[in-house]
Parts: C-alpha cells; sequence; structure tokens
C-alpha cells in the first residue's frame, strides 16, 4: 500500500475508501449477526442439506468477518476479497435457492438478489486487488 497512485495518470489505485469501508464493515456487521445466533444459522443451514453445518456455517462466518475487514481496511486485499467472492458464490445458490421454494419464496429471493449485489461488489474489488 506504500504507493497508491498510478505513476502515469496519478490517479488513485485503490478503490474509493468509502465504498470499500461501508462494504466491508457491513459484510463484517452481518457475519457477527451470523455469531450472535449461531445455533439458528446451523439450523437454517442443516435445513438447506449444507454438509457439517456445525462446521461450515462458523468457518463461513469467520470467513465473512475476516474478509470484510480486510476489505474494509484494505489490508490482504486479494485475500480478504477472495473469502468474500467464494463465501458468496457457495453461499449464494445453495442457502437462497428460492426456485426450489414451495410456497411464499419472497424472503429467499431477496436474500438471493441481495447476495447477487454483494457478489458483484466483491468481484469489482477483486479485480481492483489484482491491479
Amino acid at each position: 500500500m506504500a504507493n497508491d497512485t498510478d505513476e502515469t495518470t496519478g490517479a488513485s489505485t485503490t478503490p474509493s475508501r468509502l465504498g470499500r469501508s461501508l462494504f466491508g464493515l457491513g459484510l463484517a456487521l452481518q457475519a457477527s449477526e451470523d455469531f450472535r445466533d449461531m445455533d439458528g444459522q446451523i439450523s437454517y443451514a442443516e435445513s438447506a442439506g449444507v454438509p457439517l453445518p456445525d462446521l461450515a456455517v462458523p468457518f463461513g462466518s469467520g470467513m465473512m468477518a475476516a474478509g470484510g475487514l480486510g476489505v474494509a481496511l484494505w489490508r490482504f486485499p486479494r485475500v480478504a476479497t477472495g473469502a468474500v467472492v467464494t463465501f458468496l458464490a457457495v453461499v449464494t445458490p445453495t442457502m437462497h435457492d428460492f426456485w426450489n421454494e414451495e410456497g411464499d419464496a419472497s424472503g429467499e429471493r431477496l436474500a438471493f438478489f441481495g447476495n447477487l449485489a454483494m457478489f458483484g461488489a466483491a468481484l469489482a474489488f477483486l479485480r481492483e486487488a489484482y491491479r
């Protein structure tokens, strides 16, 4: 992080501080909510057929918390954004598969599209981390 500007254009080479801080903090806070109700999250994952939910849920929540903080602080950005992208790529279609829901699937559809938006942002930050 010693050089945050492109020598030819003078433009910043790191993403907007405000944007990545808000995005990363939002991810970390969301993960902290998972830790507050870990039993509920494990039950939810179990109902979705996630293998080894007792291990997968805390691991995934930890990955999201660490990734979110890494993005917010732009520390180890490749690892942090990679963790977020991986988490969202796995969790979004697995846990929020509204197309398989019987009855009202509006909650799962909303969660799916929210995660899809976060996935897009995470991909953009991942690209910036590799510049």
